[in-house]
């Protein structure tokens, strides 16, 4: 649908014809910026505190507001870095230039160029006594005016033409020109990101890439989006995981590995569900599942200090404390602890599946006939009766087996494997495994996991040839790890829906 400028945009549109009439430059090539917003203020501090004469700058960014005043007019200009206010005066400047400032062509939203002297006004605000003047790009569309209402209890109510949440996230661009606040959440994902790569940087790990495309996908649980490469005639899928990649490295003599990147699930989308999502993924030689809930706990804690300053946070009603040690629970325990039923005296689907119907009648869906066992324990007893009662930092140890393909079998224990996941405010946040090692057993758990599932079922997992190719070349005891970057984001920026870390998230068509 083509463009149906509005009558503030037609209002705009014709600002624009009336300035390239006088010879205006809508949107010049050359920007001669010499600091930032806060580089500016900064500058006038330091300048005063050393007793110097205040310096000259050209600065750059968005009017945000304006004060005209006859011969003298006020702005705020905004870059990433904050604010600055310009000093504008006839008799300082071209006077052709103030004019049309004063006649209302340059407008709020516009993006301009200042230069002149930094200067105190009388109420003592920093400002830049502007002497040159210049519009770097006209903006024909008003950005969206967000108003707040503050209640009696402090809470802060939004209303207005852009307070509709799916409208901020399908307009991204104008969510974060007008809400501070949003852009603050992706500079503290990206420092998120810089220090859990510090963290294992100092571990000794080394960052790695592996293919997005893959010609079979596996590792994980989930359906895959499928592709068709024309050349090659061949089929390819968007991977889920990155695992059977990274550990064939560690047969190639690599010790320890991570990647941070993209993965791909054809899947539901929910509040902590997205169908492209960023994934950590490690895998450490000569080390177990305990010795990866040691780096996990020291990973997570330290991320959170150098990036909130504490290890304390505060996410909706809960505060929680991230330094470790964190209480490590068997899932069987766990379990026992909140339904009161021990899954160990139920062996078979059925009676356990009947156990479930008959203790936890508060189940919104009941499980189905055709549940294996191992999914009544992880998705009915543990998932609805133990996981909304997980908000501090806890390890969940001790999976069933055969949901858990990649996993080494707890010793003397023929139903669990060594297998961990970490829960924080109701989240899972992490996944690890110590690594099955033995091309045998592997082979034997990707035919019992095929037998187990129908074809087209969503855990299907389908047998990788070449990755049992490359166990047999030997691979080292290892343990592994993957966690959602995303969900990690939300714990440490108070955020409660994925949609609010991801600068882009999928949305339905919008028809």
């Amino acid at each position: 649908m083509s463009w149906q400028p509005t009558n503030i945009e037609q209002e705009r549109l014709e600002k624009a014809r009336r300035l390239q009439a006088q010879g205006v430059t809508l949107y010049p090539p050359r920007v001669q910026r010499t600091h930032t917003c806060a580089q500016a203020l900064s500058a006038l501090e330091q300048a005063e505190a050393q007793g110097q004469p205040a310096p000259s700058v050209t600065v750059a960014g968005r009017i945000r507001r304006t004060n005209l005043k006859g011969k003298l007019s006020f702005m705020h200009i905004e870059d990433e870095s904050g604010r600055i206010q310009l000093f504008l005066r006839v008799n300082d400047m071209d006077e052709a230039t103030y004019e049309l400032v004063k006649d209302r062509l340059i407008d709020n939203d516009d993006f301009v160029q200042a230069s002149g002297q930094l200067m105190r006004t009388k109420a003592g605000e920093i400002s830049v006594a502007v002497r040159d003047f210049r519009l770097l790009a006209k903006s024909l569309s008003p950005l969206p005016v967000i108003k707040q209402q503050v209640r009696d209890d402090g809470t802060v109510i939004e209303y207005g033409e852009f307070s509709d949440t799916e409208t901020r996230y399908r307009q991204r661009y104008a969510d974060l020109a007008v809400n501070r606040g949003v852009r603050e959440v992706f500079i503290k994902r990206a420092r998120i990101l810089r220090a859990i790569r510090d963290f294992l940087d100092g571990e000794g790990m080394l960052e790695v890439e592996t293919p997005i495309l893959q010609p079979l996908y596996g590792g994980a649980a989930a359906r895959p989006f499928t592709t068709y490469h024309n050349q090659l005639k061949q089929d390819l899928y968007l991977r889920i995981s990155f695992e059977l990649y990274l550990k064939r490295l560690l047969v190639g003599g690599l010790d320890a590995v991570y990647e941070i990147g993209r993965d791909f699930r054809n899947e539901g989308v929910s509040w902590k569900h997205n169908p492209e999502f960023t994934m950590l993924e490690f895998y450490k030689a000569y080390t177990d599942y305990y010795g990866v809930m040691d780096i996990t706990e020291r990973m997570v804690s330290q991320v959170c200090q150098q990036v909130n300053g504490t290890t304390q946070i505060r996410y909706g009603e809960h505060l929680i404390d991230l330094s470790p040690p964190w209480r490590r629970v068997t899932m069987r325990q766990a379990i026992c602890e909140h339904t009161g039923i021990d899954y160990m005296d139920y062996l078979d689907a059925a009676s356990l599946r009947q156990a479930i119907i008959n203790h936890m009648p508060h189940l919104s869906e009941k499980p189905k006939p055709d549940e294996s066992w191992g999914r009544l324990v992880v998705e009915f007893l543990f998932g609805e009766g133990v996981e909304p009662h997980l908000i501090q930092p806890i390890f969940i140890m001790d999976y069933p087996r055969e949901v858990s393909p990649f996993a080494k079998r707890v010793e003397g224990d023929d139903f669990h494997v060594e297998r961990f996941e970490f829960y924080i405010a109701k989240m899972e946040m992490g996944n690890a495994f110590t690594e099955l090692n033995d091309p045998l057993d592997q082979a034997q758990r990707f035919e019992e996991m095929a037998r187990l599932y129908k074809k087209g079922d969503n855990d299907e997992t389908p047998i990788d040839e070449d990755y049992l190719r490359a166990m047999r070349y030997g691979m080292p005891p290892n343990g592994g790890f993957g966690m959602g970057i995303d969900r990690l984001v939300m714990l440490l920026t108070d955020q409660h829906s994925i949609r609010d870390v991801l600068l882009f998230p999928h949305l339905r068509d919008q028809k």
